[in-house]
């Protein structure tokens, strides 16, 4: 495996393990504050953490004389790159909030990480090629998140609609990046999503809430760590390792922020897992070292 698919499979899994560990800050977030509002202020955070990160960026890519030979960063690629990305990632965060809310956990966690079916069939739709064995890592990790989140008859509710378009915008938002991310700069890329993010959930924060800077306050550790870890960094984290991962299996590695939240449960809250749960975890696995497998063309597939 070259070191690139290597720094990337790395970032895409540092990234869904800080999505699995926040799932808590998230939950405990709605106690203080109203669901646009959260996901407004994590995103300016998310924004805002970025900032000192592309300025120095920008004076070592100056400085160095390496960086003169490489091809620079298309600044429109990477401003039109953020602002869509921005977009579909304000529906997604805010949809899945609201489905939180009116759903149980466990359909949560199973209807959201139900990109890892919908970005193949999507790259089916955009004609790009699909190795089988990809194909059936991603029914065997929808299978695996089954058993590692559902723990009630599956019947779509309310909760679960929202949450079911949450999981198609990120979607979107994976293809997205991975149209964007070759030849943008990923970091400003991503500080410029957070920004048009946090700037389009504020519009139904002023009409629809009534944020105030006491709730906000007491809600300081939640959306700090939702902005500048979940946000800021982890999301980075993703826009990065994309450019070096094949969508589908990124969105196989990205799902492993299921099997992440059962182990903080279990490390952290002393939530055992059930039999049902562990099994969900190994299937998960499984599918995706099944999707590392090489193939004799996997220069031209997915």
């Amino acid at each position: 495996m070259k070191k690139n698919a290597i720094f990337g499979i790395s970032s895409l899994l540092l990234a869904a393990f800080i999505w699995g560990t926040a799932f808590v800050a998230q939950d405990v977030g709605m106690n203080y504050v109203a669901p646009f509002t959260f996901q407004s202020v994590r995103s300016f955070i998310g924004g805002i953490v970025l900032l000192p990160v592309v300025m120095i960026n920008n004076s070592v890519r100056k400085r160095n004389s390496a960086f003169k030979e490489i091809k620079p960063y298309d600044k429109n690629v990477t401003l039109i790159g953020g602002i869509c990305c921005g977009i579909v990632l304000s529906v997604a965060a805010c949809f899945q909030q609201f489905g939180i809310k009116y759903s149980s956990v466990g359909k949560a966690g199973f209807i959201t990480a139900l990109y890892v079916i919908f970005v193949p069939i999507c790259s089916i739709f955009l004609k790009r090629k699909i190795r089988p064995v990809v194909i059936v890592s991603s029914l065997l990790a929808a299978f695996g998140l089954y058993l590692l989140c559902m723990s009630e008859s599956f019947s779509l509710s309310y909760g679960d609609t929202l949450l079911l378009i949450c999981s198609l915008s990120y979607t979107a938002h994976i293809i997205i990046i991975d149209k964007f991310s070759q030849s943008a700069d990923c970091i400003k890329m991503s500080c410029i999503q957070f920004f048009t993010a946090g700037l389009l959930s504020g519009v139904p924060m002023s009409l629809f809430e009534q944020p105030n800077f006491e709730s906000i306050c007491l809600a300081w550790f939640p959306i700090l760590y939702a902005g500048a870890l979940s946000s800021g960094v982890a999301y980075t984290l993703q826009i990065v390792g994309q450019k070096h991962t094949e969508p589908t299996v990124a969105s196989l590695i990205m799902s492993l922020e299921s099997v992440f939240a059962v182990l903080a449960g279990a490390v952290l809250l002393n939530e055992i897992p059930t039999v049902a749960e562990a099994a969900g975890c190994f299937v998960l696995f499984g599918a995706i070292i099944l999707a590392q497998l090489p193939s004799k063309k996997t220069s031209s597939n997915i």
